[in-house]
């Protein structure tokens, strides 16, 4: 099927927007082990990194990561602008380090103006195109915003065993690591898969 899979919390809804931030980590609290592995990825490498997280939400992942690395500049795309607001709550002082973007990635025109960076993260965001054959493209976006020697953590969900239902808006983990390669990306590595989650790095 080609059509859409229509949403069921409106992020762009305060109250739907709170009451996910409130309960995520509660539901999936193996969501702390995904974030530490994004932060050990990019500690690897030294120096001033720039870093874009998509889908940015309330922050979780930016606290992570602005915690453990001073030297980072993020950038938080999301298009909810209750989510900008739960984040910079949280970040508290570490949000003079971020720059809070509202743009949809639904948009063609998402990525212009924003530069180019070391990083491109995601956690949990690329499902909200409401359809897997969104995701090559967006990858494709996300590979023109990095630097030479930059890379790609994509984290979702995945279809099948010990995942996701639903094989439209959901691709299993080896389509993730297809899309990304269908995207322009020659390395391909699964990092972690947990609780119905897969993380990726591409370069």
């Amino acid at each position: 099927m080609l059509e859409d899979v229509p949403i069921t919390v409106d992020f762009r809804q305060a109250a739907h927007a709170q009451e996910w931030a409130a309960s995520a980590m509660s539901l999936r609290p193996w969501r702390a082990e995904f974030f530490a592995a994004f932060a050990e990825l990019i500690g690897h490498e030294g120096g001033a990194r720039r870093v874009l997280e998509l889908g940015s939400g309330p922050g979780f992942l930016a606290e992570q990561l602005l915690g453990s690395h001073d030297s980072l500049s993020y950038v938080a795309l999301d298009f909810s602008p209750t989510m900008h607001e739960l984040a910079r709550q949280r970040l508290g002082a570490l949000a003079t380090r971020a720059e809070f973007v509202q743009r949809s990635l639904r948009d063609a025109d998402w990525g212009q103006g924003l530069g180019h960076f070391d990083f491109v993260v995601t956690h949990q965001a690329v499902h909200e195109l409401r359809h897997k054959r969104y995701a090559t493209p967006l990858h494709a976006q996300v590979r023109e915003l990095l630097r030479p020697g930059g890379a790609y953590l994509v984290c979702d969900h995945f279809f099948g065993e010990g995942g996701m239902s639903n094989g439209n808006l959901y691709m299993t983990a080896q389509e993730q690591r297809e899309a990304l390669l269908a995207a322009g990306f020659t390395q391909v590595e699964q990092v972690l898969l947990k609780g119905g989650l897969v993380l990726h790095r591409a370069s």
